[in-house]
């Protein structure tokens, strides 16, 4: 029996392993990085629904016929296990984004949209033991979930409320999951200089992009889309006049041109869109 246990463990961490390689290769990213040791160490089993896994596709879930592991360690987007369409995200697509944000040994990190703690436990482990990570999940039982899954991790807390309201410790970096129609002020004011803050922009209707903002030194923000993507909500990051707006926006395709974001309400004859304290420009 402990020679199945042990050759079972061995066959699914090949497969994590192997999982680790072709997502961050997949990525763009080199192999032998911080995020490949991440997501090879982190047992994407421990995170993910209860029996019977599913898989989010665009025609609906379906069902993995198994309780192999060795099922979950592919490009796929898997049910938390609730009613509602909550998901452990892409990989790839989150390799992609993490790869943007560049989190940092000893970074102070803010997860929004935390879910079970899949993602914050590979954000923890590229913080290092110097750095800290604070996780915000409005929904109790995802929040309770991570609290469990996170307890190995002393450099990590998560507060069960929405990451919209404050107050949030200044950080160095700001990951958000969750669609929000504003790059939220007490997001950006958490920001410390240089920092990064990666959330989805998003439309009332079709498909938004993840907005990349890096604060400088100056206090200016640079600014760049990095790629389509569909998120659910993000609880108190909202407003519908706005989210209609951002619609027509993103159906004009000139999304890629964004460079910079300012904080003030008066945009420029190369304002790409405005809101109420901000606007993205084309320069």
């Amino acid at each position: 029996m402990e020679r199945e246990q042990t050759e079972f463990n061995a066959r699914i961490q090949a497969h994590r392993s192997f999982f680790a390689r072709l997502v961050t290769a997949s990525a763009g990213i080199a192999p032998g990085s911080a995020l490949e040791a991440a997501l090879a160490s982190t047992p994407r089993e421990q995170f993910v629904g209860p029996l019977p896994w599913k898989v989010y596709t665009p025609m609906g879930y379906i069902e993995i016929p198994s309780d192999d592991p060795a099922f979950l360690y592919q490009d796929i987007v898997v049910s938390l296990g609730r009613d509602e369409p909550l998901n452990n995200g892409q990989p790839i697509l989150h390799a992609f984004c993490l790869a943007a944000l560049a989190p940092q040994m000893g970074d102070r990190i803010v997860h929004i949209g935390a879910g079970s703690g899949y993602y914050t436990t590979v954000l923890a482990k590229l913080a290092g033991t110097e750095g800290v990570v604070d996780a915000y999940e409005i929904d109790l039982d995802l929040a309770q979930r991570a609290q469990k899954n996170l307890s190995g991790f002393a450099s990590v807390t998560v507060h069960a409320r929405s990451g919209a309201e404050g107050p949030l410790p200044a950080c160095d970096k700001i990951y958000v999951n969750a669609g929000a129609s504003a790059p939220l002020a007490l997001w950006l004011d958490a920001l410390r200089p240089n920092g990064r803050l990666l959330f989805p922009l998003a439309p009332a209707e079709g498909v938004g992009a993840l907005l990349l903002v890096a604060k400088q030194e100056s206090g200016a923000y640079s600014a760049q889309f990095l790629v389509q993507a569909r998120f659910v909500p993000c609880m108190g990051a909202q407003d519908e006049s706005t989210a209609a707006r951002l619609t027509e926006a993103f159906r004009s395709g000139t999304w890629p041109q964004v460079k910079s974001l300012h904080r003030n309400d008066a945009p420029e004859d190369h304002c790409w869109f405005h809101g109420q304290g901000w606007w993205l420009s084309t320069r």
